[in-house]
């Protein structure tokens, strides 16, 4: 069976964000802290933080007590920001241009899961990634 894979550089960005999410707001992480204890490559992790930060979702602050927290509360967060700030614009399909977009299914589809990672926020993330992303339902609305 195939997998849909959702890229390292994704998986570890959610899981920094959700980490600082759970974090007193007040504090400041090190990229240290939060690559230990998510297990994600130090050197890796400030790539992506750069991302978050140049994106407006995470803010730097130097010095002693310096390091990284959420630039948004938790519900304004959505992981469609999350992803789109460190791969860009969510594709299903590298050819979503009009000869696949003729197969209707594709769109509709497409659609959902950008739709899905829109409307879960760090805060419905931060209780519950993989329930919040199962329960949304793929199917038609029509």
């Amino acid at each position: 069976m195939g997998f849909m894979q959702i890229p390292r550089k994704v998986d570890y960005a959610i899981r920094a964000a959700i980490y600082l999410a759970a974090q007193d707001p007040a504090k400041n992480c090190s990229t240290g802290k939060i690559a230990e204890s998510q297990g994600i490559p130090r050197k890796f992790l400030e790539k992506i933080i750069q991302n978050l930060t140049r994106s407006g979702l995470v803010k730097s602050k130097r010095g002693s007590d310096g390091g990284y927290s959420l630039a948004r509360p938790t519900h304004e967060i959505s992981l469609r920001d999350i992803i789109e700030a460190v791969e860009g614009p969510i594709s299903l399909n590298v050819l979503m241009d009009e000869r696949c977009t003729r197969l209707g299914v594709w769109t509709e589809v497409q659609r959902k899961l950008v739709d899905t990672f829109a409307c879960t926020t760090l805060a419905d993330a931060k209780l519950t990634l993989p329930r919040a992303l199962s329960s949304a339902s793929l199917s038609s609305t029509a």
